[in-house]
């Protein structure tokens, strides 16, 4: 079957002021972000793309916007399925407010219990990325092959959670796995099982420099996380 190329959107705004953005409208790349996404066609230089597919929401399809320049041939479609997470009422507002909610508790330890007021579950949500990736690797193959690659620009839980489906992970286990702004997580799908290939390649490895100021509860960053300063 095909082989998926999962990148996360480049560094946002709402990344580096700490606000969960969710479906919030005008969210932009900042200025680090812009530049992760004028480097992605040169890391993905040889790798032949069959489609790419995006989130709807604007800093995907800036992410994206490089890359299609770089390869003007390539369809691109849009899927609903692979948006964000809708975070509810907690859409916009501040993590650092939000750590104090009861329910981030359960976000982090209990995701499969988890449910945003106003908004969707986490259940919910994998499910529908996951759907999406499946009906998406069959048309590509049915449309290019079984060696076929392509490309889908989505959201750092998204992401999360379909790699945590991919490895036959509980998604109560998803906040152990961190994917940076702009990284890029390979799956290959087979007919008997999926296979990780990469996950969160950024290219480089600053993102493992310390960070001072790392939880030392080690809670997971809801929404992605703004990636290595």
């Amino acid at each position: 079957m095909a082989t998926l190329l999962l990148v996360r959107h480049g560094r946002s705004t709402a990344n580096t002021s700490g606000v969960l953005a969710g479906r919030l409208p005008g969210v932009a790349l900042d200025e680090r972000g812009l530049a992760q996404a004028a480097a992605l066609p040169g890391r993905l230089d040889g790798v032949p793309l069959a489609a790419v597919v995006t989130s709807p929401l604007q800093r995907c399809r800036e992410t994206l916007r490089p890359l299609l320049e770089a390869r003007p041939g390539v369809p691109l479609h849009t899927e609903e399925r692979i948006s964000e997470c809708d975070y509810g009422d907690w859409s916009g507002r501040k993590l650092a407010e939000l750590a104090d909610e009861p329910l981030m508790q359960v976000v982090q330890a209990h995701a499969s219990a988890a449910a945003f007021p106003g908004g969707e579950s986490m259940r919910a949500m994998q499910a529908r990325a996951v759907d999406a990736v499946r009906d998406w690797n069959a048309r590509v193959e049915a449309e290019h092959g079984e060696d076929a690659v392509y490309a889908m620009c989505s959201h750092g839980d998204i992401i999360k959670s379909i790699v945590a489906d991919a490895l036959g992970m509980h998604l109560d286990l998803f906040q152990r796995i961190h994917v940076d702004p702009c990284s890029v997580t390979v799956i290959r799908y087979t007919r008997l099982r999926p296979f990780l290939v990469r996950l969160g390649d950024t290219g480089d490895f600053a993102a493992l420099a310390p960070k001072a100021s790392a939880d030392p509860n080690g809670a997971a960053e809801v929404g992605g996380g703004a990636g290595a300063p």
